[in-house]
């Protein structure tokens, strides 16, 4: 069974968790304001020069932790599933009782996870699932995420050729996302419909914004420039694929789907060159994070910690969760991120003609 949204056990959770501070932060280990309690928290970051994980989600998860007083380490994998395994190692050496990871791999981590546990550390799987039933998984809805991405482009062009370009196999969030987009109405992967053909799908390495460039620029090639919608699946890819796409003289006419809230994907939009960007407040998720971290050294039971719902994995598995709502950003609700201060006008607006859309 897919991820499904459990939206009457969510909703109250998601109310209630407030935007934190965005200031920055280091990948460095470094601390986040004493240790009360002797409340350590780590975190394994998969790759932290990812704009989103040190401008959004660190200091979120920083501010969470100071404010009861816990302390903060990090290091950072940088893209290497074997380093995120030694990370997590070092990180319950230096006497993390709860380890958040931001998974390279949902499958190779399993091990260290389960070294963990067994060191008496509480693990939380942060934004990407991993398949132990003993971690508790945070993250927004992200089947739900999918699903406005093509819902999003399917309102623009609901027929002709299609590309999906899906974000790294080894992650399960790639295939939560491409389900969601099943639900929209998108064919099944690798499959057409009467009216929407399927000529080109694959994952992307890392979701690697110059691998799905390529991708796109071999789809195009492939299909002789006819190509009518692209189903990106977040907002790095998604400039790659514009990239290519304006070699052709076709950026703002192929709809393109995005996620995560990327300054300049929101730019793409207010430009018309990118039709949606699903947000996802970041400053809520690491909130989450901090906060349930902060419960979880006082009692390592996962099932009570506040907030939580219960999914099937793919894998077969009874996970206690947290899931977020995620919100679908065209150039008609561009709005929505200027009020939450996600956004400043500037950047929103760099190079968009005054009054052709909203906030701009």
């Amino acid at each position: 069974m897919t991820l499904r949204r459990i939206a009457a056990l969510m909703a109250a959770a998601a109310v209630v968790l407030a935007a934190c501070s965005s200031s920055g932060g280091s990948a460095s280990p470094s601390t986040g304001g004493g240790s009360a309690a002797g409340c350590k928290v780590g975190v394994s970051w998969n790759n932290y020069q990812e704009e989103r994980w040190a401008k959004w989600d660190e200091p979120a998860i920083k501010a969470a932790l100071s404010a009861a007083g816990a302390e903060y380490i990090s290091n950072d994998a940088k893209s290497s599933a074997e380093t995120q395994a030694s990370n997590v190692e070092n990180l319950v050496s230096q006497g993390a009782k709860v380890v958040i990871i931001l998974a390279q791999d949902g499958t190779a981590i399993k091990p260290a996870v389960a070294a963990a546990v067994a060191a008496g550390a509480a693990v939380i799987a942060y934004d990407r699932l991993i398949e132990d039933p003993t971690s508790l998984y945070i993250t927004f809805d992200n089947v739900l995420v999918g699903k406005l991405e093509a819902e999003a482009l399917l309102k623009v062009k609901d027929s002709g050729n299609f590309v999906v370009i899906k974000g790294n196999k080894a992650d399960a969030n790639a295939d939560f996302l491409r389900s969601g987009m099943v639900q929209a109405g998108l064919p099944e992967a690798d499959q057409s419909s009467d009216k929407l053909k399927n000529v080109g799908e694959t994952y992307t390495d890392n979701w690697d914004p110059a691998k799905a460039q390529t991708e796109m620029e071999q789809f195009l090639t492939a299909n002789d420039n006819k190509i009518d919608i692209a189903f990106v699946e977040n907002d790095g890819m998604a400039g790659g694929v514009i990239a290519a796409l304006a070699a052709q003289g076709l950026a703002g006419k192929v709809p393109v789907s995005g996620q995560d809230g990327d300054l300049a994907a929101l730019n793409r939009v207010a430009l018309g060159t990118q039709t949606v960007d699903v947000w996802k407040d970041a400053r809520l998720l690491g909130k989450a994070a901090g906060d349930a971290a902060v419960q979880l050294c006082g009692d390592k039971d996962i099932k009570k910690v506040t907030g939580v719902g219960t999914f099937d994995s793919p894998g077969g598995n009874a996970m206690t969760s947290i899931l977020l709502t995620p919100q679908a950003i065209t150039k008609d609700t561009l709005n929505i991120v200027l009020d939450a201060g996600w956004i400043t006008k500037a950047d929103l607006c760099k190079d968009v003609t005054a009054g052709s859309v909203g906030g701009c």
